[in-house]
């Protein structure tokens, strides 16, 4: 990952953002967001990635609001690290319709998760990037005692990783015990070495275990814009594993705070074109991953 610090660009107004070109469903969830708070009250990790993103949780009420999208799933951000105060608060706010993914220190107890619970949290993001110069064996290590430490709650893994991390992870996946989500599409891209050869072993791992697929992050694989050569992928893993595909938006679309949500969602109008396929990926499926 680049030591570059990204400057966060301010949020656009949901006013403004495309409207869906289909009649999104009741229950209809995001299930990748991050929400930030103000510097005085949720202090940043020593070298974030980025600065303080415009990305409060009325702001992102707006934005989904006008897309009438219903539920959402906050993901702790690398910019908090361990500190998930930021992400409880705001599931304490948002109530019901809402979700959690923490990131927690190797050391933390069970009363600890389960207080998280309560509260709504339901994974462990698992932060690979900050773990890949380590061996296979050891990441496959830390992905099992994650899985152990969570086993009784119920909880999923998610892996917020390099896809060429991945890709050596692909022999493991099917012996995993719990349910794993696989974000921004593998993210495995050209840039690294990444080939289609490799994203077809990890559908079929996904597959053959008990893996999910996240069609989130569209940016960050096609950097030109250039959506609709991601559409064979997108549709490939919905041939694979069309109950479990989920969506998210990824918002708010850290560093680009201006970029359109809407036309985000509506990817899903292009790639899943069959209205059922979209109910599953849109409410069926993260329903039954999140307890909805």
């Amino acid at each position: 990952m680049s030591s570059q610090v990204l400057v966060s660009k301010p949020m656009r107004d949901a006013q403004t953002l495309a409207r869906p070109q289909f009649d999104v469903p009741a229950g209809a969830c995001d299930t990748h967001v991050h929400v930030f708070g103000p510097q005085e009250r949720y202090p940043h990790v020593p070298e974030p990635h980025y600065t303080l993103p415009d990305g409060n949780l009325p702001q992102l009420a707006s934005a989904l609001g006008a897309l009438g999208v219903e539920r959402f799933v906050i993901v702790q951000p690398s910019f908090y690290g361990t500190d998930n105060r930021c992400m409880l608060d705001a599931l304490d706010v948002a109530g019901p319709k809402a979700r959690g993914v923490a990131m927690v220190e190797d050391g933390v107890s069970h009363e600890e998760l389960a207080a998280m619970h309560a509260r709504g949290v339901r994974a462990l993001r698992l932060d690979l990037f900050l773990r890949s110069s380590l061996p296979t064996a050891q990441l496959h290590r830390f992905i099992e005692r994650s899985i152990e430490r969570t086993r009784a709650l119920g909880w999923h893994v998610q892996f917020y990783t390099p896809g060429w991390v991945v890709r050596d992870l692909i022999p493991f996946l099917p012996e995993l015990e719990a349910d794993f989500v696989i974000d921004h599409m593998g993210y495995m891209l050209e840039s690294d070495g990444l080939t289609r050869a490799d994203f077809d072993r990890l559908l079929r791992a996904v597959h053959d275990g008990r893996g999910w697929f996240k069609l989130s992050g569209p940016y960050r694989l096609a950097k030109d814009g250039n959506y609709a050569r991601l559409r064979p992928l997108a549709q490939a893993i919905v041939e694979a594993v069309p109950e479990r595909v989920i969506w998210g938006s990824d918002w708010p679309h850290i560093p680009e705070g201006g970029r359109d949500t809407g036309e985000l969602l509506n990817l899903l109008a292009d790639w899943i074109p069959d209205t059922a396929a979209r109910h599953k990926i849109l409410v069926d499926n993260p329903a039954r991953l999140f307890g909805f």
